[in-house]
Parts: C-alpha cells; structure tokens; sequence
C-alpha cells in the first residue's frame, strides 16, 4: 500500500469553525430576523412576475413586433372577445346580436389602456367569422406589458364575460391565456407546497428516525425559499422575471436544502458517535461534509448560471432564482445549521419516531439509520465491480437507447394548449382555431420602413406571392398615423409554426425589397428563438464543462475524475430527454398525465431542463466522489474505497434523491404543460442519476480505470497540492458499515 498524506486543517478551517459555533444563540436569532425580512421584502412577489419571455429581445421579430403595436396596433390584436350567438338568433347576422356586439365595441374601446378595437360586425371580415356563422370576433390590443395586461383584465373581465342578452361573451388571446397561467401557476405552486412538505417531512423522519434532525432539513429549505422571494422581488425593479422561476425556487429550496442538510447532520452524528463533543463534531463535520457541501453548491449554481447567456428573460429567470436558492440554501446549512446542532447537541438524536415500529430487542444507535447501514450498497458495490464490464456496457447502452426518442424532437413556441382542456380562454382559442378559416395572428408579417413608392410595394408583394408555400399575400396597409411604416400578412400552408412557415420566415427576409422590410409571426419568433440559443449554447456549455472540471479538479487531484463526471452526468440526462419527447412531445400517457400534446416542445424548455439535472446530477456525484476520496487518502486501497464510499454515501443519496423527486413531482402535479413537464423530467432524470448512474455506471468505471482514476501530471498534482480542498480530515474511525445494525436511527 502506498503512503498516504493527508491533509492538514486549514487555519480557514479552524477559523470558520470558531465563527459558526462561538455564538450560535445570536447567529440563529440574526437568522430568524433575516428570515422575517425577507417575508416582507418577499412578499406579494408572484404579482410582479411575468408569463412570457420565450422571445429574443433583440431579434428581428421581436423589432417588427414592437413598432407593429405602435403603429398597427389593429394588426397585433392580443385580447379576443369570442361572441357567441344565443339560441333563438339566425346567427351573428342576427339584428339584436349585431347591435349587442356593437354595444360591447364601443364599450371596450372606451377602456383605457386598450386600443385598435375591431369587430366582425364593423370590418366584414371573413376570419372575424365561424364558418357555421354563430360566432364572431371582437378584437383590441391591451397596451402595457403582461403584468399592466393582466391588470387590466382582472379590472374589465367581470364587464363583458358571460351572458349578454342575445349573446354569450368568452375572453380569449395571448393576453387572457397569460392571465390564465399566471393564476394557474400562483395556485398549482401552493398545491405542490402541500403536498411536498408533509410527504418530505415523513420521508425524513424514515431517514432520519428523530423528528428533531427530520425537521432541520426543511428549516433550511424554508430560510432558502423565503430568502430566494425576497432576491426575485428585488430583481423584479430592474428586470422581467418569469412566473415560472417561483417553482424552481420551492423545488431547488427544498431539494437541496434537504440533500445539504442530511450530508451535514449525517455526519454531525457520525462524530458524536466516535466520541466527539458538539462542538469539536461541528468542526469535524465542517471540513468534511461542509466542504463537500460548498463544492456542491458551486457546480450547481454555475450549471444554472450558464442560463445567463441566453436572451430570453424566461430562461434567465431561472438563472436567478436558480443561483440564489443554491447560495442560500448552502449558506444556511453551513452557518444555521451547524449553529442548531451545536446548541442541541445529543438532543439532536430526540424524538425517535421509528421506536414505535422497530422490533423488540434490535440494537439502536444514534449515528446511523438505513440511508447510512451501508451494508447492502458496500455488497452490490462489490458485485457490480466484479463484473465491471458487463455492468458499463449494460447500463451504458441501455440509457442510450432511452434517449433515442430525442432524435425526433421537434420545437416549437408556447401558446394556450399548454392550460388544461376545461381552462376558459384554452376553449375560446380551441373554438377558434377549429370553427375559423384562419386564426388572427397565424402567418407572416412584414413591416415596410421608408415610404417606397405604390409600385415597389406592388413588385415586392408579387415576389413574396411566388414564393412557394405562400397562398395569399394581403398589403400593403399603411399606417393609421400615416407614417412611413407598411405592412404585408402573408398567408402559408399548414399551421403557423409548421415547417413550412418556418423555412418561408429565411425566404421571405432574403427576397430582395430594396427598401428596409423586417418578418414578424409566430413562425419567425420560434426561428429567432432557435437561432439565439443556438449561438448562446456553445458559451453556456463551455461554461458548465469548464468549471465542472476544474471545480472536481479541486475536490479530487484527479485528470481523469473530472472527465468521468462530466461524461456520466450527462450520459444520466438521456432518459429524461427521451421521454420528454415521447411524452409531451407524442402525446403517450397523455390522458394519465391530463395534458394537450401539441406535437412540439418548447424551444426554451430542454435548455432549462439539462441545466437543473446537469447541476443536481453533480449535486450526487459531488457527494460520492468526495467520500470515495476521503477513504482513498486514508487507505490508498482504490477499490475499497470505492466500496466504502458507495456504502457511507449510496443509501443516503438514494434518500436525498427520493425526497427530492418527490418534490419535483409535486410541481409536476401543475396542470400547465410546461410545468408538469420540468417536474416529471427532473424527478426522472435525478432517480436514473442515483439509482443507475451512482449505483452501477461509477463503480463499474472507476473499477475499470483503476488506480490511474487518481493520476495527474505532476504540474497539476502541484497545483493541486496548493489550491485544492476536498474530504481530507475524517472524524476518528467510524464502525464498519457491516456492523452497523440495520434499521437504528439516524
């Protein structure tokens, strides 16, 4: 066996030890103060958030939309009054409907904050009307963003829902259908948090035994939720922040406070147990557990910071709910917490739940508890490296062919079919699009700039009209404030962000105008959309690559670690983005899952999901490798550091992981699609990351590399040796895994 060194406590080591533990009334009482600061400062944070931002805020389209609603305001129609004709009535035609749909366009007009009002009944136009003629469309724009829109319709629905006389009115647009998923999201996330909270609390006491050390995880989950709210209303004065980050916030708040929390006070009683007191078990745990914890977190919020280099305020939203809840959840665990197990001491061990079921005559003991026996996991860590190459290859091929699926994928945009089928304005667009000859706000819009001539207008029109896929070309429309601005809507075959519209959106920019044109629609947003992550996704990736390797670099000394890690955590994404596709995308399990498939996936969407299970994936890997090395250094035997490590570590990342899905779950439980989507997806991607990844892909590979998994060239062994932190300083030995009795508490 070869010497191994190991290192010394650091004077920061020592000093971060003083500081958590030398008032630990005062830093728990400035704790609650913060707490309840941030209650207030947090508070009514939900109405300031917004439900878009899937857009470029710097696109072409996002341009042409823009200077659309200041000058053709008639043209972007965002509010929809869907009218219905009364039984009893020949139709919309009908004298009494006509002048009951003429009574609410006035009325809507005279709202303020809406403009561009018209109405079948004023315009003649055909797509104003059904095809069997018993409904009919009054259209406007609400200005303002989507929190003034929003607004403004809880102030005017009451106004023209419902019936009307001869008629019955039902609100609909983009306008309505963010209302509505703002709302759905504000109660669906009030549900997860019920249902969450009590399952995750008897998940811990199961692990934990105590009810005391059960009820620390979820004090540092709640201090990390309340604090993130308190960032995100902040950052609501300078920014747009999506609706959607407040469910990352209770997902990541409680799913990592959890997994920080058991690491900590797993260990904090692993120490008692050895015959430390609370104090000196505090230190121990701090630079062990603790440092493993701070790598952690770091992995994490740079995975979730690398959603910054996108453009769209969707995606960066998660970004900073992302990186404050990590921060603040690792922040609480290695200053609170290490505070309360000072101050309880032994008394962490009280309450033990589970004396009411254990059998007459086992032994017990207050270190441990079956996420910690170890004695199945050090077994199967043997097995699977005794067969190492039968179980990479096995594991290997079998997560591959679960994400064959993503193949397939297809993207598309964010629109009302994401609310569930009974959801208001989901029936009005439903009725729309099916009873209508073309829905308002389908197709191609070009805005003309400069005040061409009336003959290159007519030339361009005949040009965009060749063009294949195009079926109708209506324009030039001057503007109502007679400037210099045109528009042209130009018509296509198929759905209005089918493959047809969207190869039309290149053909349409590059046909030769000789006048400044910008393209607009559904169909050109999905490709600037495309465009902006696919140049944003080569920085973000590097980014997450980069700083993976060399945050592992630092934990391990390892070249060859790192690689591992990186390649395994996302070789464990695959079978989350296979079955996002042949779920959400397909439709299967569709009625289970009481979800509309729209055949598409958010564009946005696998971005935000590789990053949060890139993160967590680390988040477990961390917490395994970390152990694996600490019983390197001590025994310099790889293999059985490997055992041991996966015995110390497997049972308790397989709970953390649990409690975790759980949590996602419940936020999967939304009934918005893309909710449902993130949670199931993330619940799946962290249970195949633990429960095969951790399991059988890791030891079978660091079996088959060997002991040259711990090489490095000596520059790097240097660099290493001077900047580097990990697992080094162990509490005294611990019991053997095989005898430590199964079932004692935690």
């Amino acid at each position: 066996m070869s010497e191994v060194k190991k290192p010394p406590s650091s004077g920061a080591d020592a000093g971060w030890t003083r500081f958590v533990t030398a008032r630990p009334r005062l830093t728990l009482l400035l704790a609650l103060l913060v707490t309840a600061l941030s209650v207030v400062a947090g508070g009514g944070v939900a109405d300031r958030l917004g439900s878009g931002g899937w857009e470029d805020p710097g696109a072409q389209s996002t341009y042409a939309t823009r200077a659309l609603e200041r000058e053709f305001p008639h043209s972007e129609p965002n509010l929809l009054l869907l009218v219905d004709a009364a039984a009893g009535t020949t139709g919309v035609d009908d004298p009494a409907v006509a002048a009951e749909a003429e009574r609410l366009t006035t009325a809507l007009a005279a709202e303020r904050g809406v403009v561009g009002v018209g109405s079948y009944w004023r315009t003649q136009l055909p797509t104003l009307r059904s095809e069997d003629g018993r409904q009919a469309l009054i259209v406007g724009r609400v200005q303002g963003d989507e929190k003034t829109a929003t607004a403004a319709l809880e102030r005017m629905a009451p106004r023209f829902e419902g019936e009307r006389g001869p008629v019955r009115v039902s609100l609909g647009g983009p306008a309505a259908v963010q209302r509505e998923v703002t709302e759905t999201i504000q109660e669906d996330l009030l549900r997860a948090e019920l249902i969450a909270l009590p399952v995750t609390l008897v998940l811990l006491v199961l692990v934990f035994g105590s009810a005391v050390a059960a009820l620390l995880p979820l004090a540092v989950g709640i201090v990390a939720i309340l604090g993130t709210n308190a960032v995100l209303r902040g950052l609501t004065e300078f920014t747009d922040v999506s609706v959607f980050a407040q469910n990352l916030t209770t997902a990541l708040g409680l799913g990592l406070a959890i997994d920080y929390a058991l690491f900590i006070v797993r260990r904090f009683r692993e120490e008692l147990a050895a015959g430390r007191d609370p104090v000196g078990a505090v230190g121990a745990t701090l630079r062990t557990a603790g440092r493993t914890v701070l790598f952690s977190a770091l992995t994490v919020a740079v995975s979730l910071s690398a959603m910054l280099f996108f453009p769209m305020y969707f995606l960066r939203s998660f970004a900073y709910a992302g990186v404050a809840v990590v921060l603040l959840a690792a922040a609480a665990a290695l200053i609170l917490l290490p505070a309360a197990l000072v101050l309880l001491g032994e008394r962490v061990n009280a309450l033990d739940l589970r004396r009411l079921w254990r059998r007459r005559g086992r032994p017990e003991t207050a270190a441990t508890g079956p996420a910690e026996t170890g004695r199945g996991w050090g077994r199967a860590a043997a097995l699977v490296m005794r067969r190492a190459p039968v179980f990479a290859v096995a594991t290997t091929v079998g997560l591959l062919l679960l994400g064959l699926p993503f193949a397939g994928v297809k993207f598309g945009t964010v629109d009302d079919r994401q609310l569930p089928k009974d959801a208001p304005s989901h029936v009005v667009q439903e009725q729309i699009r099916d009873g209508f000859p073309n829905s308002p706000g389908g197709g191609i819009t070009v805005l003309a700039e400069g005040a061409p001539s009336t003959e290159r207008l007519a030339a361009y029109r005949d040009r965009l009209a060749a063009l294949p896929g195009v079926t109708r070309v209506d324009g030039p429309i001057g503007s109502e404030a007679g400037s210099e601005y045109t528009t042209f809507s130009v018509s296509v075959e198929g759905e209005a962000v089918g493959q047809t519209a969207r190869d039309l959106v290149d053909e349409v920019r590059a046909v030769d105008a000789g006048f400044k044109t910008s393209v607009t629609g559904q169909a050109a947003v999905l490709v600037d959309a495309q465009k902006a992550i696919a140049g944003a996704l080569p920085a973000a990736a590097a980014l997450v690559v980069l700083a993976t390797l060399l945050l592992v670099f630092l934990l391990t000394g390892s070249l060859l670690i790192p690689l591992q890690a990186v390649l395994l955590n996302a070789l464990s994404l695959t079978a989350m983005f296979g079955a996002v596709v042949w779920v959400f995308q397909e439709g299967n399990l569709s009625g289970l899952l009481s979800f509309t498939a729209t055949g598409d996936i958010e564009t946005t969407l696998p971005v935000l999901m590789f990053c949060i299970a890139f993160g967590l994936s680390m988040d477990y890997g961390v917490f395994l490798i970390s152990r694996i090395k600490e019983e390197y250094d001590r025994t310099g035997d790889h293999e059985s550091a490997v055992r041991t490590g996966l015995a110390r570590t497997g049972g308790l990342i397989t709970a953390a992981a649990l409690i975790l899905a759980v949590v996602m779950v419940a936020i999967g439980t939304s009934r918005v699609t893309n909710t449902k989507m993130l949670g199931l997806g993330i619940a799946l991607a962290v249970l195949m990351d633990a429960m095969v990844v951790r399991s059988l892909l890791v030891p079978a590979v660091m079996k088959l590399t060997g002991r040259a998994t711990w090489w490095a060239p000596a520059p790097l062994r240097r660099l290493h040796e001077r900047f580097g932190l990990s697992e080094g300083e162990s509490a005294p030995p611990t019991p053997e895994p095989e005898r430590i009795p199964v079932g004692a508490g935690a």
